[in-house]
């Protein structure tokens, strides 16, 4: 068994072409779920979405969001409204007051969908109106998401992070802000003092992520701050990946991001916006697959291969350098 950590899109593309190296009866993808917002009384969940998408062949891989062929009429009517009713626009959090109360879904991260600021299509959003309806009925975020992954004819099993909420939020001159808004609505332009993981403290991984995270583990190209920071800010999931060994492919070529916000988030941190930075972000990483051309020298097992994603064939190629960097450290 082979457990992958997903935020973002890098583990969904190094996923897409991996199944006959990793087949899906043997993997388990843990997702960030950092990302998630309450909006408009529904619970979105960008990273597990995009996983059980992606598993469940409908996913949009132009955008690596929604549901492929999906329409809009809802969202579209919503933001006609908000205009025709001269609301404002852009992300309208609730109330302070309003941020921890009520049902419990979404602490911290709570919006209007007035003014509705991410594209939601109406299939992905029948999602929501599921997912939300199952946590009101007491499932827990874990169990919902084994649902939809079955309705979605998912085989692979695909688990949120925690099932307690933890915020991603970005500190700016402007005041704090929701990952979602800083890079959704406000395209990541925001000048960036820091990133908190709010809740986090107070968290804990359920016993199948800790189950999970007993096998080897792999990180995809993964944002290491708001896609894989969430995880490794909840004390039991840094404790196991610890134990157990772990590989990560980096999202840098030496100093050059693929794609993301990932070096103006690792600079506010204080690493060094590279690969050498993605190692010092993750001392408990024991082995790195990088790009054949980063010349990054690391003090652990390294294996290097062209580390683009941007095929299915790409994706079977990383996912073999992967392997090989696992029966190196396991």
């Amino acid at each position: 068994m082979i457990t992958f950590l997903a935020g973002g899109t890098g583990t969904p593309k190094l996923l897409a072409g991996a199944d006959d190296v990793f087949p899906p009866s043997e993997t388990t993808v843990v997702a960030n779920t950092g990302d998630d917002v309450e909006l408009g009384g529904l619970l979105v969940c960008p990273d597990v979405d995009t996983c059980l998408f992606q598993a469940g062949e409908i996913l949009d891989t132009d955008t690596w969001w929604g549901i492929d062929g999906d329409t809009a009429e809802t969202h579209e009517y919503v933001r006609t409204l908000s205009e025709r009713a001269g609301l404002d626009g852009g992300p309208r959090y609730l109330p302070d007051e309003r941020q921890t109360a009520g049902r419990d879904l979404a602490d911290w991260r709570r919006f209007s969908a007035v003014g509705e600021f991410m594209y939601i299509g109406d299939r992905d959003r029948a999602i929501h109106v599921t997912r939300t309806s199952l946590l009101d009925e007491r499932h827990t975020l874990t169990e919902a998401t084994r649902i939809l992954g079955d309705a979605l004819g998912v085989d692979r099993e695909i688990l949120p992070m925690s099932d307690d909420s933890v915020a991603s939020i970005v500190h700016t001159p402007d005041g704090p802000m929701h990952f979602q808004e800083f890079w959704v609505a406000r395209d990541g332009e925001p000048t960036v003092d820091s990133v908190e993981f709010r809740g986090a403290e107070d968290a804990a991984a359920t016993d199948a992520v800790l189950d999970a995270l007993s096998a080897p583990v792999v990180i995809g190209p993964s944002n290491p701050i708001t896609s894989i920071g969430p995880m490794t800010a909840i004390d039991d999931i840094a404790a196991a990946l610890d134990e157990t060994p772990v590989v990560a492919v980096s999202p840098f070529v030496e100093d050059q991001v693929f794609s993301g916000p990932a070096a103006k988030l690792m600079a506010a941190e204080g690493y060094d916006p590279s690969t050498a930075g993605v190692a010092a972000a993750y001392p408990f990483v024991d082995g790195f697959v990088l790009d054949e051309a980063d010349g990054t020298d690391l003090d652990r097992p390294t294996v290097r291969t062209d580390t683009t994603l941007d095929t299915d064939e790409d994706a079977a190629r990383v996912a073999r350098a992967v392997r090989e960097a696992l029966e190196v450290v396991a």
